[in-house]
């Protein structure tokens, strides 16, 4: 199994180009061999919330129809983030492609203070996936800040969590330090993807990182490329890639 974080610069509002980031890196994904690519919070849009309504996907959107046909050709899924609107709710949520050309959709559950105001949360979109008998469970940012959602997952048999977030400089080091101990304390592969460039006014961290179901630290980005973080299970043993764009 071979897993890819990708680590993007998204442009504000502009859902065109930042699509067209991830088409690029879908592709350098598949040409890896990834099984899954998966994207920070909100990357089609860029992390957004006064606006979020205008720039909203409704849950069968025509503008995911690439990233679909992508899935499809190359076999592989994607995991994107937008604002996803339903008949009366605006969710922070991620659309889930895959191969066979279904989607699921996960919304984020906890909400970072000040997106209630724009947001819904809600746990009635929390697709659990299988890749290789391995169940995989999601995240989108501050749901990492309560010990309660990994919990969940790992009732739920997770051997892989995986996080997309939009994490500041600042806020960096707590996230290590919370997918760490998860990673540890679950027996949880993690693999966490963050913008490297401004989004909502604010710089990101960077940082998309892998640690090993024993909290050990595979792999990291640095702060400020664009690219790809790759992890290969072979036996439980995981090796890693970085492809700086």
């Amino acid at each position: 199994m071979i897993l890819a974080a990708a680590q993007t610069k998204p442009k504000r509002g502009d859902i065109e180009s930042n699509l067209s980031d991830h088409y690029e890196l879908i592709k350098l994904a598949a040409q890896e061999g990834a099984d899954l690519i998966v994207f920070p919070e909100l990357s089609i849009t860029g992390y957004e919330r006064e606006n979020a309504a205008e720039l909203a996907f409704a849950k069968d959107d025509s503008r995911i129809e690439h990233l679909k046909e992508l899935a499809v050709e190359h076999n592989i899924i994607i995991v994107a983030g937008a604002p996803v609107q339903t008949a009366s709710e605006l969710f922070i949520g991620e659309f889930i492609i895959f191969p066979d050309n279904s989607v699921s959709i996960y919304t984020k559950q906890f909400l970072h203070e000040g997106e209630d105001e724009f947001f819904q949360s809600s746990f009635d979109y929390n697709p659990v996936i299988t890749i290789e008998n391995q169940k995989i469970s999601f995240a989108i940012c501050a749901d990492i800040d309560n010990p309660l959602h990994p919990k969940n997952a790992s009732e739920k048999e997770t051997s892989i969590y995986i996080a997309s977030i939009f994490f500041s400089p600042n806020g960096i080091p707590n996230a290590y330090r919370d997918l760490q101990s998860y990673a540890e304390k679950h027996k949880m592969n993690v693999l966490m993807s963050n913008f490297s460039g401004e989004s909502w006014g604010y710089p990101s961290g960077g940082k998309s990182a892998f640690w090993n179901n024993k909290g050990e630290l595979v792999a990291q980005m640095n702060d400020s490329d664009s690219g790809l973080l790759l992890a290969e299970s072979q036996n439980d043993n995981w090796t890693s890639k970085i492809i700086n764009l």
